[in-house]
């Protein structure tokens, strides 16, 4: 049963039911880098009051052989917020604070705000262990969840990728997942899907 926190702003109602602990495997393979077996990735979405969502992700291989065995793949931090326009009420950049009261936003002023697909306009932002940043926009529409790379910063010490898409989507009460990437070369193809249950 999915239940739903009561005690959230209007800004994250549209995606109150990421929230959680999500865990299951999944499949690789994209360019001429095919894996066998599955791998077990844990996302986590978390709120501290703000108007944005934590986020946290962990993937890794198990070894065929050793079933305690297994090989960190990726960690990812990051947030994930309605694409609203800061006003006076917002703090930043940096440290600086609003120049005027804050205001709460209402489940109606909310409404106001949908696109013209019905949905929402939501922007993520991500950093990667290995100092991959992406920024990606999208839209939410009900339980489902599409966004595509806006900007991708790597320092130099990281491989080449240029560009992804992921969809998210909650089907019979799994969190369903599927990340394209152009990376090392290749195009943007299919790269790793996963279906995860809620453990939290």
């Amino acid at each position: 049963m999915l239940e739903i926190p009561t005690d959230l702003p209007a800004e994250l109602v549209p995606l109150s039911w990421l929230i959680g602990v999500w865990e299951g495997t999944g499949v690789i393979d994209y360019g001429d880098h095919a894996y066998t077996g599955e791998f077990t990735h844990r996302v986590s979405f978390s709120h501290d009051g703000g108007d944005y969502l934590n986020y946290s992700a962990e993937a890794w291989l198990h070894d065929a052989d050793d079933p305690e065995a297994r090989t960190r793949l990726v960690a990812e931090l990051g947030y994930w917020r309605l694409a609203l326009s800061a006003t006076d009420a917002d703090a930043g950049p940096g440290l600086l604070p609003a120049v005027s009261a804050p205001v709460a936003r209402t489940a109606d002023d909310i409404e106001g705000v949908r696109n013209g697909d019905g949905g929402f306009d939501l922007e993520v932002a991500l950093v990667h262990a290995d100092g991959v940043s992406e920024l990606y926009l999208g839209q939410i529409k009900g339980p489902r969840i599409d966004i595509a790379t806006d900007a991708v910063v790597r320092p130099a010490s990281a491989k080449a990728y240029a560009a992804a898409t992921r969809m998210y989507g909650l089907v019979d009460g799994h969190l369903l997942w599927a990340w394209d990437i152009a990376a090392l070369g290749f195009e943007l193809g299919a790269h790793a899907s996963a279906r995860l249950a809620k453990l939290e």
